[in-house]
């Protein structure tokens, strides 16, 4: 039987919990002096140069700490994900120290993020395929599975090396990668307790238990992230860095693979997608015509070249989240 006044309380703990340990970071961020390099062709970006960054930090210590305290009976697969969640926010502090230590905006070389982000998401691939959760996937918008066999290893490899840089691609704007990746997760939380509800996933009492502390992991990140956003959203105090967005979309993946739902992570993050897109088209286009499709990628800086203010792209993103991901639920679930 799931407890949605425990859930609740959970979230709640995980936004005050934050909303102490913020200030906390933001003070040692400032006084160690890590301040965000702006890339010069981003004009409209120059106010925010010497912003503290490495804010998921933040995240990156209330997650899993409430998480932990609040998980209850069989939580491999949730505390399996905050290990993974850790890791990538590993490989994004990094790149962030590299970026300080420097003073530039370069932080590891790009082949040497894919290598580390590859590792571990052939890692985790490997992991699914061996656990509990073997290689069968749910069909969106049916009551099917299908059993991929061995094909899932490299499917969930995919999955996190296109989770993790959709959203680190959406980390432009203040607000925009968190407010949009708290979206996601209220939408695939409800999705997955209707599943569980309706009994379309969980073929035992072990499996239940499972998905419901991913359930429980899901709320208390909404929870960070509402907290985190006091902070982060325009204008921001602080940024979350590489440490934050890899985190972030690591936790993404995570929710969805460990819960066999993996194929609704394009739909529930239709944002995430759109940013990652928009680069592809860019550069490929750029590089057989010289010339581009947009006037910045990734597609949030297009609209704001067009002169729409953060604010409301940031607004756009997370309410074009929200109603993809409510339709995706009840279209499900009907």
């Amino acid at each position: 039987m799931i407890n949605y006044i425990k859930l609740i309380q959970y979230l709640i703990y995980a936004f005050f919990f934050t909303l102490v340990v913020s200030p906390l970071v933001i003070s040692f961020i400032k006084r160690e002096k890590v301040k965000q390099v702006i890339l010069k062709y981003v004009e409209s970006h120059s106010a925010k140069a010497g912003t503290p960054t490495m804010g998921g930090l933040i995240f990156l210590i209330s997650i899993p700490v409430v998480s932990l305290i609040c998980f209850n009976g069989e939580s491999t697969l949730a505390k399996m994900s905050l290990i993974v969640f850790l890791a990538y926010g590993l490989v994004g502090f990094l790149d962030d120290f590299i970026k300080f230590k420097n003073k530039q905006n370069l932080g590891l070389k790009p082949y040497q993020k894919i290598i580390f982000q590859l590792l571990i998401s052939v890692g985790i691939g490997f992991f699914v395929y061996n656990s509990m959760l073997g290689s069968v996937i749910n069909i969106p918008f049916t009551n099917y599975l299908i059993d991929i066999d061995y094909w899932i290893i490299p499917l969930v490899a995919i999955i996190y090396l296109a989770s993790t840089n959709a959203v680190n691609l959406t980390d432009g704007l203040d607000g925009l990668a968190g407010s949009t990746t708290m979206c996601y997760m209220t939408t695939f939380v409800v999705l997955l307790l209707a599943f569980l509800e309706t009994g379309l996933i969980g073929t035992n009492v072990v499996m239940v238990n499972e998905f419901q502390n991913i359930a429980v992991l899901s709320v208390v990140t909404i929870g960070a992230l509402l907290s985190f956003l006091v902070f982060n959203c325009f204008p921001a105090k602080i940024f979350m860095g590489d440490t934050g967005s890899l985190a972030l979309g690591s936790l993404v993946a995570s929710v969805a693979v460990f819960s066999g739902l993996e194929l609704f992570i394009p739909i529930l993050g239709i944002m995430f997608v759109a940013s990652a897109v928009s680069v592809i088209i860019q550069v490929a286009y750029y590089k057989l015509t010289k010339k581009r499709v947009f006037l910045m990628a990734p597609l949030h800086h297009h609209f704001e070249q067009k002169g729409c203010h953060e604010v409301r792209i940031t607004m756009c993103y997370s309410l074009i989240t929200f109603f993809v991901g409510v339709v995706t639920i009840l279209l499900n679930i009907l």
